[in-house]
């Protein structure tokens, strides 16, 4: 089956006159979709049509943003009410109150709550914030983490060749960037993930000096890699003590995994939690929270937080819609989307398994990604760079495009259920990879 993309191929030359790359993030662009993206014009559900009329089963949701699937009646008549209203007014309103309200109820530790626009911000307020609480200079990020594209910690974070990496006692630091400031990873301290002994290791060597350890609770910018049995909990137990903050990452995993999030779903209490993506239903919606004492200090005079945008009330009014219906009949929004994601997963090893593919389908609940590998787990950076075919995955998901099917072309990232998403829809998507596979 081949599909007609001449009208996304006309677009993208029409782009390239005005936008670097094509678009507005390289995510987007050459790099994963080969010759030129597909234009997507509408969504409603679990799929997406593009610009030539394609119609295809949307398992990327927006980066996971969508957890309700695209155009869900409630978010458009949230969406309209404000617009009709006023989309921002850059001042105190109500529904940011009850967005937060919402938040403190479902997130624990989530004592105090300050929005954002993006979970890029979110973390990097969560740093100053660390900082300038604790008075010390360090923190400590992890191998593969992505927080953002902030200079501080946009390190070590995209897939490199193996043998760039070092000794994992004595990490090379390998910068995500040009530009960056030249000193702005003196106090950025990268370690391995997964491994307790590296914590600790790091801990003993700069002492005194370290004011947070930033961690996502299940890896999530490549592939989709669980933390070992007992991992989170041990570094909660580190940090606590020796007197150091522990940021959650929930970006990603936010809205998504449980209604607490990782905290809920291992049994571990951050110090700050962020999150993005999925709060804000598809609009810039992010947010950081905490202990009182923690988050006070963002009071007037101390840390400083500024955004003309946070908490803008079209985004407010979206949250707020978007938090009820993911927690209300006691949080069966996520049993149904754990219910999806093991479905598909599962579906998944079977047809690689029966067509004799060395391959995994790796997850948790709601999140999963194909790995072209012949070991039957990835469990950190290293693995993934190591033993992970991103060559061939990128040619199994463009072709999958010609068969109705979108999953990210990148296999750094990961493909997303939504509530929109069917026990159909997963056998459509089984057929497909099966075809795929077999030709």
């Amino acid at each position: 089956m081949v599909i007609k993309t001449d009208r996304s191929k006309e677009l993208f030359e029409r782009a390239l006159k005005v936008l670097v790359e094509g678009g507005s993030s390289p995510s987007r662009g050459p790099a994963n979709y080969g010759d030129y993206p597909l234009f997507i014009k509408r969504g409603e559900g679990a799929t997406i049509e593009d610009v030539d009329g394609n119609r295809y089963i949307d398992w990327m949701m927006a980066y996971g943003a969508l957890p309700l699937g695209h155009a869900h009646p409630l978010i458009v008549e949230a969406i309209s009410e404000a617009a009709s209203t006023g989309t921002l007014f850059a001042a105190a309103t109500e529904v940011e109150i009850e967005v937060a309200e919402l938040i403190s109820g479902l997130v624990p530790g989530a004592e105090k709550v300050r929005f954002a626009n993006t979970g890029t911000e979110a973390t990097m307020a969560a740093i100053r914030l660390a900082r300038g609480f604790t008075g010390r200079p360090r923190f400590i990020k992890f191998e593969g983490h992505y927080h953002g594209w902030y200079d501080d910690y946009l390190v070590s974070a995209h897939p490199q060749p193996a043998v760039l990496f070092g000794h994992p006692n004595d990490p090379v630091k390998i910068p995500d960037s040009s530009g960056l400031n030249r000193r702005a990873l003196e106090d950025t301290i990268v370690i391995p993930w997964n491994d307790l002994e590296a914590v600790e290791r790091a801990i003993s060597n700069y002492r005194g000096s370290i004011a947070a350890v930033i961690t996502e609770g299940i890896m999530a910018n490549i592939g989709v890699i669980p933390p070992a049995d007992g991992y989170l909990q041990g570094l909660r137990e580190l940090t606590r003590a020796n007197d150091i903050l522990l940021i959650l990452d929930e970006t990603v995993t936010g809205c998504r995994i449980a209604p607490g999030g990782c905290q809920e779903l291992y049994g571990v209490d951050a110090d700050i939690v962020t999150m993005g993506k999925g709060l804000g239903a598809g609009l810039p919606v992010a947010a950081f929270a905490g202990r009182g004492e923690i988050m006070e200090a963002l009071a007037w005079g101390g840390v400083l937080h500024y955004g003309t945008q946070n908490a803008s009330r079209a985004g407010m009014f979206a949250s707020r819609v978007n938090l009820t219906e993911l927690s209300k009949d006691d949080g069966a929004a996520f049993k149904r989307l754990w219910e999806i994601g093991e479905s598909l997963t599962g579906g998944l090893n079977r047809v690689f398994e029966e067509t004799g593919t060395a391959a995994i389908a790796q997850g948790v609940g709601p999140m999963l990604q194909i790995l072209f590998t012949e070991r039957s787990a990835i469990t950190d950076f290293r693995e993934f760079c190591a033993h992970v075919d991103r060559g061939r995955y990128q040619r199994f998901a463009l072709s999958l495009f010609e068969h109705g099917i979108y999953m990210t072309p990148s296999s750094a990232l990961h493909s997303v259920a939504s509530l929109a998403h069917s026990d159909e829809d997963i056998a459509v998507t089984l057929e497909a990879v099966r075809t795929v596979l077999s030709s």
